[in-house]
């Protein structure tokens, strides 16, 4: 039985909107003009979640500051003619610091030994300095 031109054309307007909504994705049932522009609920696959703020906005945490590092030790070879003085005037120190950082090394620098020769200094002595830095006598601990 042939369809009449008015029952084929309101079929026409029913099946048309099913068969767009066929090819849309799923809204989940929601309508109105989100749901007519096509949007993509949370619950979809495809959807990516958005994040909702909840409770305060987080501040930024306390970061201590790192520490200034202690000062590097250069490793200075005694060569034939040099002495303390010499050394120490090339590094910005002094002769008494340069002992003091190698007393337990070399007991002949040692300033508060009996036996201190501050122009004792062999070639190959192997000595530690910093420069630009003078020891400070005051802040050795108190002898035992």
């Amino acid at each position: 039985m042939p369809f009449s031109r008015p029952i084929a054309g309101a079929m026409a307007a029913l099946l048309l909107p099913m068969m767009v909504a066929a090819c849309l994705p799923d809204t989940g049932g929601a309508s109105g003009p989100a749901a007519a522009a096509g949007s993509v609920p949370a619950s979809s696959p495809t959807a990516t979640p958005m994040p909702v703020p909840s409770g305060p906005t987080p501040s930024p945490s306390f970061v201590r500051p790192t520490p200034t590092p202690i000062p590097t030790f250069l490793v200075v070879t005694v060569k034939a003619g040099e002495s303390l003085n010499t050394i120490a005037h090339r590094y910005g120190t002094t002769a008494r610091s340069i002992a003091f950082w190698n007393r337990t090394t070399y007991p002949s620098l040692d300033p508060e030994s009996p036996k201190y020769r501050p122009n004792l200094l062999q070639v190959g002595w192997t000595l530690l300095v910093i420069p630009n830095v003078v020891f400070d006598e005051e802040s050795l601990p108190a002898p035992s």
